[in-house]
């Protein structure tokens, strides 16, 4: 029993840049993760090298194709600022034809940062993502769409978590 919770131990301390993401819900989902742990090289290794990035239906900017890079700097700018952010996602629909997948799924984005009006910051809505598998068998995101549903909680903290980190 000891040998197999100690191999258990090592597979999940195991880093998550040397696991190849075997299936395009893997990578959508170690998304999420990595981004809520600001492990940024991660992040930047689950897109292509160059992603259209939409985030219009909630921001009214439209949307851009940028690298890796460019995302995850973007990101760096706001997330940090917050004391804890939370990606929860559901609804997995997926559907893959050869080396392209695409990745429907339902998420809520809850931001915490001590505050006298509200420590909480919530967004809901759903993602579109476009995947594409490498020749080494990794999955990497091409294009990922948010579709804003309603925000709720305080508003005013992505602004006091932007200020926070300049």
């Amino acid at each position: 029993m000891k040998a197999i919770i100690t191999g258990a131990l090592i597979l999940l301390l195991l880093p998550l840049k040397a696991q190849v993401m075997t299936t395009p819900n893997d990578a959508v989902i170690q998304l999420f993760v990595n981004t809520d742990h600001r492990n940024w090289e991660q992040v930047e290794a689950l897109f292509d090298d160059e992603v259209l990035l939409d985030y219009s239906s909630m921001s009214g900017s439209p949307a851009a194709t940028l690298t890796p890079n460019q995302i995850t700097t973007a990101w760096k700018g706001i997330l940090p600022g917050f004391e804890s952010t939370h990606h929860q996602i559901g609804n997995i629909l997926s559907e893959t034809s050869g080396n392209k997948a695409h990745v429907f799924c339902y998420g809520t984005a809850t931001h915490f940062l001590t505050d006298d009006n509200g420590n909480i910051w919530t967004v809901v809505g759903s993602y579109d993502f476009d995947l594409r598998k490498t020749s080494e068998g990794a999955w990497k995101v091409s294009s990922m769409t948010f579709n804003f549903k309603y925000q709720d909680g305080n508003t005013a903290l992505p602004e006091k978590a932007i200020n926070k980190l300049k």
